[in-house]
């Protein structure tokens, strides 16, 4: 058989990371707002999870109002035209309707029509999921920039009493934009997923059920199995970032900054333990004021990051994701 000669495009050789934006909820909510309904104290929070205050959204605000002022933010610092975004990628398990994306919204917003948009429900590991994907369509020639956002109000999703996750949340975005490049400015990802874990964290009920429930089922709220997840969290995801150090071909002493999904103090701590994390590297420590923001935790924490320590630009960054699925994903990236 005679095969036809397609046309295959053909990208740039690298690619990296031109800039972020961020947004945060304009409410500071702190531990003792929260402590009485789940019987606690503002110690026993800082102590088990190092979340001090976390941002969220009034109850007009969404995350498709936040989205659009992170990327606003990261377009205009990448120095590009919104209608140059051929993609728009955005993570996020808090849009208000099952469909259309907000993605597609979100293009329309900033003016990057007809970009190809869609969204990403990969929870906490999201937006490390949108970097591995733009990286792959910017080297393959499917697109010239994308435009990746984690974007969530999970302040929708939380129950007042709830113990296990509810105190932990908060609202915001995060956006990059990422671009060809001369040199490599992302590593290879290192990505998968644990199904056997699936019920670890998730949502209370179905929509089903809440539909069908004549008011004795409660609207879904989050809500996890702590010690399953701390220790999947510790013992295994620690091993899929010395994975991605690997793949980069870096050892950790190469790293200006550690940047984890913002999930909870002690496990960044174990982090650095574990990867025996020299003194030198910045660590990420943005839960402390934001809280976890799942999909938007790890742009979020960049550009804090960033701002607080400017001259980490151009600086290596190791950044993993993880959580619900259970899924994870971790990739080595030149800071902008």
């Amino acid at each position: 058989m005679t095969h036809v000669a397609l046309n295959q495009s053909q990208g740039a050789k690298f690619s990296r990371i031109y800039s972020v934006g961020a947004a945060r909820g304009s409410l500071v909510v702190t531990n003792d707002d929260l402590a009485g309904p789940i019987d606690s104290s503002d110690e026993w929070i800082r102590q088990r999870t190092g979340v001090i205050t976390r941002k969220r959204a009034p109850k007009d605000v969404h995350a498709i109002d936040l989205a659009e002022s992170a990327s606003r933010e990261a377009i205009s610092r990448a120095g590009i035209l919104p209608a140059q975004i051929d993609a728009v990628i955005v993570s996020t398990i808090s849009n208000t309707v099952q469909t259309p994306s907000l993605a597609a919204l979100l293009a329309e917003r900033v003016g990057a029509n007809p970009a190809a948009a869609y969204d990403v429900s990969a929870a906490c590991a999201g937006y490390t999921y949108g970097i591995a994907q733009a990286d792959s369509f910017i080297r393959s020639g499917l697109a010239h920039y994308v435009l990746v956002v984690g974007a969530e109000k999970l302040s929708d999703y939380c129950l007042p009493t709830d113990r296990t996750i509810s105190f932990l949340l908060g609202d915001g975005a995060g956006a990059a934009i990422v671009g060809p490049s001369d040199f490599p400015g992302i590593s290879k990802t290192v990505w998968g997923s644990d199904g056997s874990k699936w019920d670890s964290i998730g949502m209370s009920n179905t929509l089903e059920e809440f539909r069908d429930g004549h008011g004795d089922i409660a609207w879904p709220t989050l809500r996890q199995e702590g010690q399953t997840v701390f220790r999947w969290a510790v013992w295994e995801m620690a091993k899929v970032a010395q994975l991605a150090l690997d793949e980069a071909g870096i050892t950790a002493d190469q790293l200006a900054a550690f940047i984890p999904h913002q999930a909870n103090m002690r496990i960044i701590d174990e982090f650095a333990k574990q990867l025996h994390l020299p003194d030198s590297v910045v660590i990420a420590r943005d839960i402390a004021t934001t809280g976890n923001t799942s999909a938007a935790s790890i742009p979020l924490a960049t550009h804090q990051l960033l701002t607080d320590h400017p001259e980490l630009s151009g600086g290596l960054a190791l950044e993993i994701g993880f959580g619900a699925g259970l899924v994870y994903g971790a990739q080595v990236v030149v800071l902008p």
